[in-house]
């Protein structure tokens, strides 16, 4: 997997993670609500079914009272208390029943084949006890009891809510119930449209994810193609620059090697061969004066061949110097100080401090070159009476400060500046490459500059 690809995937992998977390906690909060929204519901619809049942009970109640209450325990008075509880109903499934406390059926309107029967037994598809349960409900005072029953309206079996009363005088034990089929269905609606909400939610949540993947993807990938082009023009910059600065490394050498090694190799040559005529001569002749001049020839040959050497030597240490592979770059740089002192003639005042042998060959080249950098720098444009250099090694790696009393410049602008401040830039650009840090501040009352290299 390729870079790009890698950040795409780190920035989109914790979004959808998030965005999955977010949708199951919505879906389990939604299904928690609907939970408690469908009870409360629930609770709510048998609440009024349980108030309406008491109201028609009590009306039942009310309209046989005056034959319960006249004292009247005859067949016929009972008989008439039936026809009137049989007369009252609401709806095709609302009516009124009474049965004695053996559980045998006095009247029933809507099954009238259960008259005279013994229920007692009776026992509904899930086993359950129904007239008894309904009995002892009325001998506890009366009270609702659930069971399942046979809806008149469709002759199938369907819960039932009931509530009965006890008739102690007559032996009675009168009743009514609402079948909850329609409570059922209230409720399976609700369910239908709070599942269909929770879907949308989900619907929604997934949307809003794949827009944000898409839109991360995007971004990211504008971002990658546009760093791309920033990463390649700033590669063919830096290409640029690596070229010009090897023609002026040739080119500096090639004035080092022509104005001063090739003169001095041309003097040479003709001052030995200066001193072969006349050392020819003076043997020839046996002359005392053209051997001493042919000797005083060769001691200033051997002269300038010292003053060649010591040219190669410090063009040789320019471009490499042995001293920093030898003897590590505190002395390096102590060194470079002292050349630079006998050089321009400012001094240069060097100090060390900490552990500083720690750094990789390439950190200990870059922070050598940033010091040639900045003295070459000094030297051209400052002016400064006085240079410091000091070397700390820390924990993690050694920081480079050099500073200067010199006139100082505006360094963030010739930073910018396409065609001054190369070798700010060059130095800017080794620190970068090795991952280390490059600060430069600049006044009128002169310049610091700081460079720091870690040890891995």
């Amino acid at each position: 997997m390729k870079l790009r690809q890698k950040v795409i995937f780190l920035a989109i992998t914790p979004l959808i993670l998030a965005l999955i977390a977010i949708a199951l906690a919505v879906r389990h909060q939604s299904v928690l609500l609907a939970q408690q929204q469908r009870e409360t519901i629930q609770q709510a619809y048998l609440s009024s079914k349980e108030a309406e049942l008491k109201h028609y009970v009590a009306l039942a109640s009310h309209a046989i009272a005056h034959l319960y209450e006249s004292g009247r325990d005859d067949q016929a008075t009972r008989d008439e208390a039936k026809r009137i509880l049989s007369s009252l109903s609401y709806g095709d499934d609302g009516y009124f029943f009474v049965y004695d406390m053996q559980g045998n059926t006095l009247m029933h309107p809507r099954q009238p084949e259960l008259v005279g029967q013994n229920l007692y037994g009776m026992r509904d598809e899930q086993g359950q006890p129904t007239i008894q349960n309904l009995l002892a409900r009325a001998r506890a005072g009366g009270g609702l009891e659930r069971y399942r029953w046979v809806k008149p309206s469709t002759h199938k079996s369907g819960a039932k809510l009931g509530y009965v009363i006890p008739m102690p005088k007559w032996g009675w034990m009168l009743g009514t119930g609402i079948y909850l089929d329609d409570v059922d269905q209230a409720l399976a609606k609700v369910d239908v449209q709070q599942s269909g909400n929770i879907h949308n939610t989900m619907l929604w949540i997934a949307a809003i994810a794949i827009a944000a993947s898409v839109a991360v993807a995007s971004s990211g990938l504008a971002l990658n193609i546009s760093e791309l082009r920033v990463a390649d023009a700033k590669l063919k910059v830096l290409a640029q620059r690596v070229v010009e600065s090897q023609e002026e490394e040739r080119a500096r050498l090639s004035r080092d090697l022509h104005d001063g090694i090739s003169q001095w190799l041309v003097s040479i040559k003709l001052q030995i061969e200066a001193g072969i005529i006349r050392l020819t001569s003076g043997l020839a002749s046996g002359k005392a004066e053209q051997q001493q001049a042919a000797q005083a020839a060769f001691e200033h040959a051997a002269d300038q061949l010292n003053n060649v050497m010591g040219e190669v030597r410090r063009i040789s240490h320019n471009l490499r110097p042995a001293i920093l592979d030898d003897l590590g770059l505190a002395a390096a740089l102590h060194h470079l100080g002292q050349e630079y002192t006998l050089s321009s003639g400012t001094p240069v005042h060097f100090e060390a401090e900490g552990c500083t042998d720690d750094l990789p060959d390439v950190a200990n080249t870059v922070l050598f070159r940033v010091a040639q950098e900045a003295l070459t720098n000094i030297e051209r444009h400052a002016g400064a009476s006085r240079i410091e250099i000091r070397l700390t090694g820390e924990h993690g790696g050694v920081t480079l400060f050099i500073r200067d009393d010199g006139a100082g410049f505006d360094a963030e602008g010739i930073a910018l500046h396409p065609k001054h401040g190369i070798g700010l830039r060059n130095m800017m650009e080794r620190m970068d490459a090795i991952g280390g840090r490059f600060e430069i501040a600049s006044s009128s009352d002169g310049t610091v500059v700081t460079a720091f290299a870690g040890n891995s």
